[in-house]
């Protein structure tokens, strides 16, 4: 299961870090963990590795780890669901101000459509209605 917050265990924390560690850190301290935690030091628990495999993968890779860095656990979710570019526009456009701003417009163009006439123009006899503009709706 995959916690979609920002809050739970730090990967940093996994590693034995702090967020401004380097990469050169960062390696360090996954090749410690990784001969402490080996499988065959642990027979009996073989998952003992998943969690700072995990993390390393992570904090190693740039995009991956400036996602982390700036928006946690989600970040990374939502950087599998629909591409590491598009996350923060994902985020962006999920704010409540956003929304409110795409009803707003999307009311606006509807009141002012229907309002003005623009929806009941009807094209003259004879003439094309796909391509038909009246005169009045050009001003």
């Amino acid at each position: 299961m995959h916690s979609l917050s920002t809050s739970g265990e730090s990967l940093y924390h996994v590693l034995g870090l702090d967020k401004n560690a380097t990469s050169d850190d960062i390696k360090k301290s996954y090749q410690k963990l990784t001969s402490k935690y080996h499988l065959d030091k642990n027979p009996d628990n073989p998952e003992a590795t998943d969690k700072f495999n995990k993390a390393h993968a992570i904090l190693t890779d740039a995009k991956k780890r400036n996602i982390y860095d700036n928006y946690g656990s989600l970040g990374l979710y939502l950087a599998k669901q629909f591409g590491e570019e598009n996350v923060n526009t994902y985020l962006v456009l999920s704010r409540r101000w956003a929304k409110a701003l795409f009803v707003f417009c999307s009311l606006l163009r509807c009141c002012c459509c229907c309002f003005c006439g623009a929806c009941r123009l009807k094209a003259p006899e004879g003439k094309e209605t796909e391509f038909y503009v009246s005169p009045e709706a050009a001003v």
